[in-house]
């Protein structure tokens, strides 16, 4: 671990980012340091990597989804690897994974950016109650499962304020309460969390 370590920075020599997080990927499976959730924690590294490398403003880029998608082919490089040193198979792999993901979160991203414009005016027709609406609105594309507290904060607007608007919303079909609870009821912004979900199922 020590060597992975001072191989993420760039010792003894730089690496460009994205070779960087295929070799490092590979060694930190091999490494296999925990007893459990080494796989997630692999995924995970690459896009921390990313992040960290500014070759990502934010965390958007997840390889589970290939790497799932394509387990018998991934699960055979990373054994070649080790057992033959090929290298260039796995990165070539690596970079085809790199490419499709950013392609769909690209989509990704669109749909959800229409998807709330498309809601934004719908909520913008709604008479006296559409300005507390849209703050409602506004914090729920900012995180799309919330409590009302949460939203409360966020919005500064009263308890009895935000529940109404969500009464609102929810007639309107943008929000669903998923707990079935009279305390602590969590609503959902149900259209994005299903564009999140889509393709995903198999990336735990």
């Amino acid at each position: 671990m020590a060597d992975l370590e001072r191989f993420l920075h760039d010792q003894p020599a730089r690496t460009s980012t994205l070779l960087k997080a295929a070799l490092a990927h590979v060694q930190f499976e091999t490494i296999h340091p925990f007893l459990d959730g080494n796989g997630r924690l692999g995924r995970l590294l690459i896009t921390l990597l990313l992040v960290a490398e500014g070759v990502l403003r934010e965390p958007l880029l997840y390889s589970s989804v290939y790497f799932k998608a394509n387990r018998e082919a991934y699960y055979e490089l990373l054994q070649r690897v080790s057992t033959h040193g090929e290298w260039e198979a796995w990165i070539s792999y690596f970079m085809e994974d790199v490419r499709e993901t950013a392609d769909q979160a690209v989509v990704t991203g669109q749909r959800l950016a229409a998807l709330f414009l498309e809601d934004r005016e719908r909520i913008a027709k709604l008479g006296r109650s559409a300005g507390s609406a849209l703050l409602v609105h506004h914090v729920l594309q900012q995180r799309p499962a919330q409590t009302i507290r949460s939203m409360q904060e966020r919005t500064g607007l009263t308890g009895p304020t935000v529940t109404t608007m969500l009464k609102v919303l929810e007639k309107e079909g943008v929000v669903r309460e998923v707990t079935g609870k009279q305390r602590n009821r969590v609503f959902v912004y149900d259209s994005y969390v299903r564009i999140l979900d889509e393709g995903t199922t198999s990336a735990s």
